[in-house]
């Protein structure tokens, strides 16, 4: 594999388990939007990108698209938001085409010729990040206890045999 190949499908995947969308890491991974979706899957198909998605999503502890989204949320930039806001005039399809608007809850023209563009709550995000992160840390204890248990109770089988 080529050196750029390989950058090209790093990038995506890295891209692919915080963002959670093959669409949005497809294009982050320098792929034009028009292909980013059917070029994205092709790379889904490859072993090596299968395997290293599943090493970092152990390595950053991703439980799934629902973590990967909060992240975002959580985390994302809204440049893309505020030159929406701030722009002279409505930029071409093109244009909105390419901005990352993922925080964006709403957007909506106001009386006097003006745009109202609402973000997601961030603190909310990161709340349902803590409740996500709490419940996954409680199942993993809840998984080590039986695994103890019932070790324990293995070595009681064995010693009374």
């Amino acid at each position: 594999m080529n050196r750029n190949l390989k950058n090209k499908l790093n990038s995506f995947c890295c891209n692919y388990v915080l963002l959670g969308s093959i669409e949005e890491a497809a294009v982050r991974a320098g792929i034009p939007r028009e292909n980013a979706l059917a070029e994205g899957i092709e790379l889904l198909k490859a072993d090596e990108c299968q395997q290293l998605i599943a090493q970092l999503r152990e390595l950053l502890a991703d439980s799934g698209s629902v973590t990967a989204g909060l992240k975002r949320l959580a985390f994302g930039s809204c440049t893309d938001a505020v030159y929406l806001v701030f722009a002279d005039e409505l930029p071409p399809a093109e244009v909105i085409g390419k901005l990352d608007l993922f925080n964006v809850s709403e957007i909506k023209r106001v009386k006097g010729g003006g745009v109202e563009v609402k973000l997601f709550d961030r603190m909310k995000a990161l709340e349902k990040l803590f409740e996500l992160e709490s419940a996954f840390t409680d199942r993993c204890k809840a998984e080590s206890l039986i695994k103890a248990l019932t070790a324990d109770e293995e070595c009681e089988s064995i010693d009374d045999n």
